[in-house]
């Protein structure tokens, strides 16, 4: 399987198809950092919410770049079980790297602020919530685009839909005094965290909340591939 997992990498890498999002999401932070500076941990919860549709794209790309009748031929020679994880996997790590890229980049462009003085800790727990915000994120991206990919849903069309509903209604879903928070990862209350009171409970349970809720859009995302085996 993990040879399976490098091929679709690597498809992703050769193709050239890995530089539309990437250029997308350093765009867009380069745009976000560009109004000045900011502490660490409220930069780089925001930075986690504009990346959430960046990187459900990237997994949709990652997923498509692949022909069907290659899709076929994996599933039969490592089995469906196999075929499906390897995919997520491969879309986890190219995710994983671009957060890695995102996590480095205000750092680069001076779009944070440093310590104030010797004793202050906000920048190591600005980068330990940052990170957090950002794993928080890979999970659900993974998930959605997942869900939008060709082998899902069949047309572009309704992958461009799916991908523009998700990352719209994390948004809309996701703010203060929404009537359906359930419906939408909590890439939103992640972010307002980040910038507030970050108790390890809320912390836990927004990890919580965000793996349940990336679980259920992968049980919906299988479950439209379950007529392939």
């Amino acid at each position: 399987m993990s040879a399976l997992v490098r091929m679709r990498l690597a498809g992703l890498l050769r193709t050239g198809r890995a530089l539309a999002p990437l250029l997308a999401g350093l765009i867009t932070l380069g745009t976000l950092y560009g109004g000045g500076r900011a502490q660490p941990a409220e930069a780089y919860g925001v930075s986690a919410v504009v990346l959430f549709p960046v990187l459900a794209w990237q997994t949709k790309i990652l997923l498509d770049v692949e022909p069907d009748v290659q899709r076929r031929l994996a599933q039969v020679t490592v089995g469906v079980a196999r075929e499906r994880l390897s995919g997520l996997l491969a879309a986890a790590v190219a995710a994983l790297v671009t957060v890695a890229v995102a996590l480095l980049f205000p750092w680069l462009v001076g779009g944070v602020s440093g310590p104030v003085d010797p004793g202050d800790r906000s920048i190591p727990v600005g980068l330990a919530l940052g990170l957090w915000a950002h794993l928080l994120v890979v999970p659900a991206a993974v998930a959605l685009g997942a869900l939008a990919s060709r082998a899902s849903v069949g047309g572009a069309g309704y992958g461009v839909a799916v991908l523009a509903l998700g990352g719209v209604g994390a948004v809309v879903f996701g703010l203060t005094g929404s009537v359906a928070p359930w419906l939408a990862p909590p890439i939103m209350a992640a972010a307002r965290t980040t910038a507030g009171d970050a108790a390890a409970l809320t912390l836990l349970g927004l990890s919580g909340w965000a793996l349940a809720w990336s679980a259920a859009v992968v049980g919906g995302y299988l479950w439209r591939r379950r007529a392939e085996g």
